[in-house]
């Protein structure tokens, strides 16, 4: 549903609550709440008292629809079925409990469309719950928080099956297929503490995003393993290219040994390109704080050369000089990893600007680790990869909310609604203009 829709929905809502109850009615509401004492939500709140309402008069016309006659109407003798009285009922609401009397009939085949049989939430407190399990709280928090604000007292059990209701969601996004070609890719992993019995443990969630020919960023899958290794990342790209993946022209990615091998041997003509961030922080991490201004300034005519030569020139000039023998593991971090750095330097400007950092990823990670941080550890993988999951659908969310606001004011923001981190890669037109020119017959037999 497009928010175009939803503002739709809402503006006709608006317009229904002002046909019914305008705002001297609303002023003499809230003025005779406030003189009584009564809440509008929570236990003995007016809301409440107002949605049982509403809801009991509907199953009541409900009701009447299942049996074919009104209350009281003499059709409905020998009918064969009859009214029997009510059951009590109670349900959890963005507002509060609300207690019902659920209406019931003899031969016991009326159900209620409004309020289903052993539903125990009304639909908008479950995208509450989920979306505060998506912003990082745990269970034990989101049971302390609707009690605290709503009054409405949910079980552990409860709680849980909600959020585990999108198991399935997760399972088929995990294996859904994907595009063919995707121009870049970018590879990263973050930490995530697992439960492993009575101890808890560090483990790698590695997360896959892919660049479409439009630009637009698609988060491809999230997996959990006991460490961030070429192994596993070589699996990683096989079941990538099982869901459809066949063609990548440049795969970016930390310095990890053996994770080029590992992304070879499954895209042979792939380019693979050591993120230049990582490199600059691998060779940082030799420096004392005192010199990493300098040593920076020196490093930075040779991610920025306009050639391989004169990058090796600039390489050569940093070993010689007095930092670079004071710090010789800064320099062998840029030796080491030059063969995997250099494909950089064969770009021009837009193109560079994209592959320059694995940022397009860094910056979803940032967000995810924030909401890592305050859930502290999971149970087992398949809970780390729905929280994963889930925040990933509520960044998009909110990216999409924000472009249709921009799209209000003119602004021509295109991208997939859903499932990515939203936003088209900046400079991305001169960077497809740049890959058309170096690989030819890849870019315009996808396009």
């Amino acid at each position: 549903m497009t928010e175009q829709k939803k503002d739709g929905q809402e503006s006709e809502a608006r317009r229904l609550r002002r046909e019914l109850f305008d705002d001297a009615m609303l002023d003499k509401l809230m003025a005779a709440t406030d003189e009584r004492g009564v809440a509008l939500t929570g236990e003995g709140g007016f809301l409440p008292e107002m949605i049982k309402a509403v809801l009991e008069r509907g199953m009541e016309t409900e009701l009447t629809g299942h049996l074919g006659y009104e209350r009281g109407d003499p059709a409905g003798n020998g009918s064969g079925n009859s009214r029997n009285g009510t059951t009590p009922k109670t349900v959890g609401s963005e507002v509060g409990d609300i207690a019902l009397d659920q209406p019931r009939d003899r031969n016991s085949t009326f159900a209620s469309a409004l309020v289903p049989k052993g539903s125990r939430r009304l639909g908008g407190l479950e995208d509450m719950i989920i979306s505060l399990y998506a912003g990082g709280m745990t269970i034990r928090d989101i049971q302390h928080h609707l009690a605290a604000t709503l009054g409405t007292e949910l079980s552990h059990e409860t709680i849980s099956n909600v959020t585990d209701a999108v198991a399935e969601e997760v399972t088929a996004w995990q294996a859904r297929p994907l595009e063919a070609f995707y121009p870049v890719i970018y590879l990263d992993a973050l930490v995530v503490k697992i439960r492993d019995g009575a101890h808890v443990s560090n483990r790698a969630a590695h997360v896959a995003v892919g660049v479409d020919l439009d630009g637009v960023k698609h988060v491809l899958g999230i997996w959990v393993q006991a460490s961030e290794g070429a192994k596993f990342w070589a699996g990683v790209c096989a079941e990538l290219a099982n869901r459809g993946v066949k063609d990548v022209l440049i795969v970016c990615c930390d310095g990890l040994t053996g994770f080029p091998e590992a992304i070879e041997a499954t895209w042979p003509a792939a380019t693979v390109q050591t993120c230049v961030v990582h490199l600059i922080r691998a060779s940082m991490r030799f420096v004392a704080y005192q010199d990493r201004k300098a040593v920076a300034a020196m490093l930075r005519p040779i991610y920025t050369a306009a050639t391989e030569d004169a990058a090796l020139m600039a390489l050569t000039t940093f070993a010689d000089s007095n930092l670079g023998r004071k710090y010789p593991a800064a320099v062998a971090s840029w030796t080491n990893a030059w063969d995997r750095f250099t494909p950089f330097l064969a770009f021009g400007p837009a193109l560079r600007k994209v592959i320059y950092t694995t940022n397009s990823i860094e910056s979803l990670n940032y967000q995810l680790r924030k909401i890592i941080k305050n859930r502290g550890h999971f149970p087992n993988d398949a809970a780390a990869v729905k929280l994963l999951w889930l925040a990933i659908r509520n960044i998009e969310d909110k990216r999409a909310r924000e472009r249709a606001k921009q799209a209000g004011k003119g602004k021509d923001r295109q991208s997939i609604p859903r499932l990515v981190e939203g936003a088209t890669v900046t400079g991305w037109k001169a960077a497809l203009g740049e890959l058309a020119l170096i690989y030819p017959d890849r870019i315009n037999r996808n396009l």
